[in-house]
């Protein structure tokens, strides 16, 4: 209880919260109440041993510890790292069932929570909560200016039509319906973005206030279970840049009314590129196919055999072969980097995260490796598993293909850092889903989250969805040109959540609709034995030619 003291008017003074008129003395630290000299013995009377009197200058410094469900009238000081940081209280610790487990104090593991909290505190205070309100006030403008924008285009419509003939004014009505209902989608759009920031601005504000309320708490259980939404909240979305739709004027001519009056070009949205990666998503509008894919550039990496490639920003790529090093191009094949394998071997696969850091596996050292900063750093190290092809999916974890030490058994393990989160092995009726041997196995993550490996040990794409159940299996087309047998290597997907597989016996590239049907080969660009592959945010297609050493950029839609 807070209140002014009347010979002191000047500043507050904490009152006891027993009688409500004595100034404070002491505090409860487990029932968190103000008391005075007089009211300590009252407060305690139900049973000394639960409350925890102190100063009042010390207050909630006392740690509430959870009470042992095995021994009830003990409190869990420890956690048993053991038993999946499970409360533990001593007698525990003396037990058979935690015999040689390893135990860490609560109130490391609670000090080390509340600095954290801290410090998402102010990254959602001083960053994450002020993006935010950036990004909705540029919404608000936009939205504020939309009928001042569209006005001008209807008034630029009625002065070309009071230059024609009365019967155009039907191809005037007819074209300001059809900007009415653009300028419907255009709001529609920006009011969707709009809200999705709301939405999250409300959830980022719930969690300052939950984080709040554990800030004030001192229970252990709700600090140790606290779960940061940083990364969560750290993933902005794209800044909606939405142009206007454009008029554009035609002569008259009375044969040819609605189609030279003008035309209405569609309002374009476009995504400015943001720090987290992982939303800066490339466009999914419907894109037809080219009737013959185009080759843009020939990158020569200067490999025997080039076997991986994948792209690392907008005019970037990385590239590795039978060599102990991995090479960074720019689109024009200019050499900008080198870097050389920790063991001397050369890599198995290679691959970017969100970060835009280069992430490799070497299976002579069961070890998938990150580069930062020019340093190479250990990610996992597995023991009895050979980690082979890597792939990033769209929420940022990795995804390994791997094969046992003997080459038996093969796998999918998906990652969050260096924890292993999923494996995918075995379909639902206990047959594994991949061919047990030493062979390369690509992986993607699709569009729609299927994770999509090129088996070319079983000669078949397999896609599971994000649950491990087997959605497909694709064995290849019959043709009279393509006689070899169909060995997958390369594999990744577009915007489109279509697929794209390397069949480098047939020289060949398999274009597969998202559900496992054939849609058509690239086979033109002159493609000698095509391997690794790559799609940028563009849908341009990276193909790597084995024997060649050649880097091919295709495009393949319009």
């Amino acid at each position: 209880r807070l209140t002014m003291d009347p010979f002191n008017s000047a500043q507050d003074v904490h009152r006891c919260d027993l009688c409500e008129t004595a100034i404070v003395h002491s505090y409860c630290d487990f029932c968190h109440v103000n008391l005075c000299m007089s009211c300590i013995g009252k407060h305690i009377t139900d049973g000394y041993d639960k409350h925890k009197i102190v100063p009042f200058q010390e207050r909630r410094s006392t740690l509430i510890y959870p009470k042992c469900g095995t021994h009830p009238h003990k409190t869990c000081e420890l956690q048993c790292k053991n038993c999946n940081d499970s409360f533990v209280c001593s007698s525990c610790t003396a037990s058979e069932q935690h015999m040689g487990h390893i135990f860490v104090d609560v109130s490391t593991v609670y000090k080390a929570k509340k600095d954290n909290i801290e410090k998402d505190t102010e990254e959602i205070v001083k960053t994450i909560s002020p993006t935010y309100e950036e990004i909705a006030s540029d919404l608000e403008n936009q939205l504020a200016n939309l009928d001042g924008g569209y006005e001008k285009i209807t008034t630029a419509m009625s002065k070309q039509g009071e230059q024609w003939h009365r019967e155009i004014d039907i191809v005037v009505n007819k074209m300001k319906t059809e900007i009415s209902e653009i300028k419907v989608k255009h709001r529609d759009l920006l009011q969707k973005h709009l809200d999705e920031i709301k939405q999250i601005q409300a959830l980022i504000k719930q969690t300052l206030l939950a984080i709040e309320e554990i800030k004030k708490s001192t229970e252990v259980s709700p600090t140790i279970e606290y779960s940061s939404k940083i990364r969560e909240f750290s993933k902005l979305p794209p800044k909606i840049e939405v142009s206007l739709p454009t008029f554009i004027p035609k002569p008259t001519d009375h044969e040819k009314l609605y189609s030279l009056f003008g035309q209405i070009t569609p309002f374009i949205s476009t995504a400015t590129k943001n720090k987290v990666l992982s939303l800066n998503k490339p466009n999914t509008s419907p894109r037809e196919l080219l009737d013959e894919p185009e080759l843009l550039v020939t990158i020569q990496t200067g490999y025997e055999k080039l076997c991986n490639v994948t792209c690392q920003n907008e005019d970037r790529i990385w590239a590795s072969g039978n060599m102990n090093n991995i090479k960074c191009f720019n689109f024009k094949g200019s050499l900008l980097q080198t870097i050389q394998t920790i063991s001397g071997i050369f890599p198995s696969d290679i691959t970017v995260d969100y970060d835009e850091y280069l992430l490799y596996s070497d299976w002579s050292t069961w070890t998938v490796y990150k580069v930062k900063n020019g340093k190479t750093e250990e990610l996992i190290r597995l023991q009895g598993w050979k980690p082979i092809n890597l792939c990033i999916a769209s929420n940022g974890d990795l995804l390994v293909t791997m094969f046992s030490d003997d080459g038996t058994q093969s796998k999918v393990v998906r990652y969050s850092g260096s924890t292993e989160k999923q494996t995918i092995q075995f379909d639902d009726e206990g047959k594994p889903l991949y061919s047990g041997n030493g062979k390369i196995k690509y992986i993607s993550e699709n569009r729609n989250h299927d994770i999509c490996v090129a088996d070319c040990g079983a000669g078949a794409v397999v896609v599971v969805n994000q649950d491990r159940k087997l959605r497909w299996r694709y064995t290849g087309h019959p043709s009279v040109t393509k006689n070899k047998p169909f060995k997958p290597f390369g594999i990744t997907t577009d915007s489109q959540s279509r697929i794209l597989t390397s069949d480098s016996d047939n020289h060949c590239i398999h274009f597969l609709h998202q559900n496992g049907q054939f849609l058509r080969y690239i086979d033109n660009c002159d493609l000698g034995d095509p391997f690794g592959l790559c799609v940028d945010n563009n849908d341009n297609l990276f193909v790597c030619e084995l024997y060649k050493g050649n880097v091919k950029k295709i495009k393949y839609l319009k």
